[in-house]
């Protein structure tokens, strides 16, 4: 039997796949290898069902996007969740992570938790003007929370954030039934400082939720560098400007002319943004191809 799928959980070369409400343990056929192909968490597949329990995976259908670390594919979302006091928004690093979701074409969302201890109106304001959707939440008395459900459902999304942040509590919220079966998971396989970290899918309404335990954060060295002429493209409040410099080859770290620099003036581009977008260009700016 032929079915299509997703695949949801991947450990010790085995790989889970749902498939018409079903869930099937499979092994990725030989010629996977031979091609240097690795089966996702995330990707589409086509498997083959056997009678006697020994099936496989025949095809990877192309993925739209993937991330090294966490390895997952087929990502709609990538939910950025940080809190507003202890520990404090780090709005380089929410930058850098936005940035890599738009390079890899998937939607940033950013959740501010801890509204309840501290207001977030400050923080949200940021990115008034970056297209980016943002989230006020407080898992304690649940404002926002459907919010971020109603944006995400139907989808794939990832969570990131570092340990304090509230994220396991905010998927709580999202989905009770969601830390009860991590929970399990993590119990069985007793997950711990040396033991194999992997990802898992969770259904949660009509879409999943990525469970990457062991990655607080995502690891955005190992996933693409962003090269220095397409980081402007990763700020969404720079489209209106990119193109109508006085040069083409205009950085938007001082050149004359530049546009960009003249709607940060103006007050169309949040200086916080902006820092964040300088830094990240030098951070690459000096890099050849090669070394990308």
């Amino acid at each position: 039997m032929i079915l299509s799928g997703k695949i949801i959980k991947g450990v010790g070369g085995f790989y889970y796949v749902e498939a018409d409400g079903m869930i099937y343990e499979c092994k990725a056929r030989g010629v996977f290898r031979k091609e240097k192909i690795t089966p996702l968490v995330g990707d589409d597949v086509e498997i083959s069902v056997e009678s006697n329990g020994k099936n496989s995976i025949d095809k990877i259908f192309e993925r739209r996007n993937f991330f090294v670390r966490p390895p997952v594919s087929n990502v709609d979302n990538l939910v950025i969740v940080s809190s507003t006091c202890e520990p404090r928004p780090n709005f380089l690093i929410i930058d850098r992570l936005t940035a890599v979701a738009i390079h890899k074409n998937v939607r940033p969302v950013i959740v501010f938790t801890k509204d309840d201890l501290h207001n977030a109106d400050e923080f949200a304001e940021r990115y008034k003007n970056s297209g980016i959707d943002v989230f006020v939440v407080s898992n304690k008395t649940g404002k926002g929370v459907m919010e971020v459900l109603k944006l995400i459902e139907g989808s794939t999304s990832v969570f990131t954030g570092n340990s304090g942040v509230g994220k396991s509590s905010l998927l709580n919220c999202i989905d009770p039934e969601f830390s009860v079966e991590t929970g399990e998971v993590s119990h069985k396989l007793g997950r711990g400082r040396h033991t194999t970290r992997h990802v898992e899918l969770f259904k949660t309404g009509n879409g999943y939720i990525a469970d990457t335990p062991g990655f607080s954060s995502l690891d955005f060295e190992t996933n693409d560098i962003i090269k220095k002429d397409e980081i402007a493209d990763c700020f969404p409040e720079f489209s209106d400007y990119l193109g109508l410099c006085k040069f083409s080859s205009c950085s938007h770290t001082g050149d004359k002319g530049c546009k960009v620099i003249e709607a940060l003036n103006e007050g169309k581009i949040n200086p916080s943004r902006y820092e964040s977008y300088v830094t990240l260009y030098n951070e690459v700016k000096n890099l050849k191809d090669w070394q990308l």
